[in-house]
């Protein structure tokens, strides 16, 4: 994990990687879990028979699960201290460039773009996330992901 004393240290990582995560594997339970609780039970994410078949040769993950957890990786990646809270602001130019195929492995890959002070208190940061796939050259979603931070 990276930290920062401070959200004024974070001004001089502007422009930098600042993190990358673990690998984290995506189960057909997950994607399973993801389809339950978005009602998107398209045959490509969840019928595994039929996906063997498909373009992908099996199932795949939503593009919107990868989003997600976003901001599950940057609170394992990242700590602000004398922060009092971090929101999610959204997400600018989302992009799935690639398919995650159940069994996978994924990580987050954070470069900290821009960093705008609202307040003395608080800052509006942009990340660029880039979201790996182990053994592929493409990634499956890149992502500025906005994030506010209060101290």
């Amino acid at each position: 994990m990276k930290t920062f004393e401070s959200i004024d240290a974070l001004e001089a990582a502007v422009g930098s990687e600042v993190a990358l995560t673990d690998w984290m594997p995506i189960t057909q339970d997950r994607i399973n879990r993801f389809a339950d609780a978005t009602d998107d039970h398209q045959w490509i994410h969840v019928d595994a028979e039929r996906a063997a078949q498909g373009p992908f040769g099996r199932t795949i993950a939503h593009g919107f699960l990868t989003l997600s957890l976003l901001p599950k990786w940057m609170g394992e990646a990242v700590q602000v201290r004398g922060v009092r809270m971090a929101i999610n602001y959204g997400t600018d130019r989302v992009r799935f460039t690639a398919p995650v195929r159940e069994g996978s492995r994924v990580r987050a890959r954070f470069v900290l773009q821009s960093l705008q002070r609202l307040a003395p208190a608080v800052a509006h940061l942009c990340w660029r996330a880039t979201v790996e796939i182990e053994g592929e050259d493409k990634p499956a979603c890149v992502a500025d992901f906005l994030v506010r931070y209060y101290a």
